[in-house]
């Protein structure tokens, strides 16, 4: 079965056991509260534990048409909002199991969706739970995640990044046509059920598709950060100091403290496999998580490498809870589909070898 069939049954299996997944409805944002009002753990700290989610209609990047407008009007917010409550509701209606694939339904796909579910339309609009709801951070309806004037990442030093070892080929999203079929390793960390960095990170950000829950246990000196998609788990170290050897474990190195009510998380020790926009030798990224109220936790995020970038960036959102718990993510693991991806590549290389033995033989 494949994973997204796995997911999807799942998912609609909790909700047939009763499960709700339902969100705090981000139009409804709780007042600040008062750090004195806030729920803290029984040595005092702030409360961030719990089960959170950030699914979002809010971009990572800003539509450029809107510039350097951070913030949605209401009518704007309301608008996206009820486009998604449409798209839902016609993505639900029973699709007819003889009709052609890719079919019109009535409802025109976002171009992401539509890529992922490539010639066999795997990903239709009823498999999809993005978020329902515009990110509003302090009662403010966002256009994009990262705040930088224009909602955009900063162009990066390319000759400097080169000079450095990065390359063009450096990362997760970045493998070029030649060699990577040639062995398991080379493929994608999400194909081969690792990991999915965008919503582990860090930085942690919603991936537009599903799965964009979390759940953060918080003692005394370690908080551990588990993520719906393929339950990876980030550990966070309280008090401690980097690794001092160049190891780089997945997800790097995370460190953390408290800055009063704010718990500052510091990582390092970046993966080569897990760049994030493609730096990752000498990227330091730096997260902030503030318990704001009992329903809201914000997070802010800073990147920095100054090998890549002429100075930081970074975003922030609100985490809203999520009524339920988070189940075993069913991925196929070791991917049952590599033997034939590797084997289909053989044969396309032995293909074209004998071509062009035949080429030669001609002239």
């Amino acid at each position: 079965m494949s994973m997204t069939l796995q997911m999807a049954l799942s998912y609609r299996a909790a909700l047939a056991l009763g499960t709700v997944f339902a969100l705090t409805p981000l139009a409804a944002v709780s007042a600040p509260a008062a750090s004195n009002a806030l729920p803290r753990t029984s040595s005092g700290q702030p409360d961030i534990s719990g089960y959170w989610s950030n699914a979002t209609l809010t971009p990572m990047t800003r539509d450029s048409k809107l510039g350097d407008r951070l913030v949605f009007t209401p009518a704007e917010a309301k608008a996206l909002e009820n486009e998604e409550a449409f798209e839902v509701e016609a993505g639900n209606k029973r699709t007819e199991p003889n009709a052609p694939v890719n079919a019109p339904t009535g409802i025109e796909l976002k171009p992401a969706f539509l890529a992922a579910g490539g010639d066999v339309g795997g990903y239709n609009r009823g498999w999809l739970d993005p978020g329902h709801t515009v990110m509003r951070v302090g009662g403010q309806p966002r256009t994009s995640l990262i705040t930088t004037k224009d909602g955009h990442v900063p162009p990066r030093k390319t000759a400097a990044t080169i000079a450095a070892g990065y390359g063009n080929n450096a990362g997760e999203g970045a493998r070029g046509p030649l060699g990577s079929f040639d062995n398991p390793e080379n493929r994608p960390l999400s194909e081969r059920c690792i990991m999915f960095g965008g919503n582990v990170g860090p930085p942690m950000l919603p991936n537009g598709f599903y799965n964009n829950n979390y759940n953060i246990v918080q003692t005394g000196d370690t908080v551990a950060i588990q993520v719906e998609m393929v339950h990876d788990t980030r550990i966070v170290r309280l008090n401690s100091k980097h690794r001092a050897d160049d190891v780089r474990p997945w997800f790097g190195d995370s460190i953390g403290w408290w800055e009063g009510d704010t718990l500052v998380v510091e990582t390092n020790h970046v993966p080569q496999k897990q760049a994030f926009q493609g730096a990752w030798k000498d990227l330091t990224i730096t997260e902030r998580f503030t318990r704001t109220a009992k329903d809201r936790l914000r997070y802010s995020f800073k990147v920095n490498d100054p090998v890549s970038w002429n100075e930081p960036w970074g975003g922030e959102y609100e985490f809203a809870p999520l009524h339920g718990v988070i189940y075993e993510y069913a991925c196929n693991e070791g991917n049952y589909a590599l033997p034939g991806i590797l084997a289909g590549a053989r044969a396309a290389e032995k293909e074209r070898g004998g071509a062009k033995v035949a080429s030669g033989a001609q002239e």
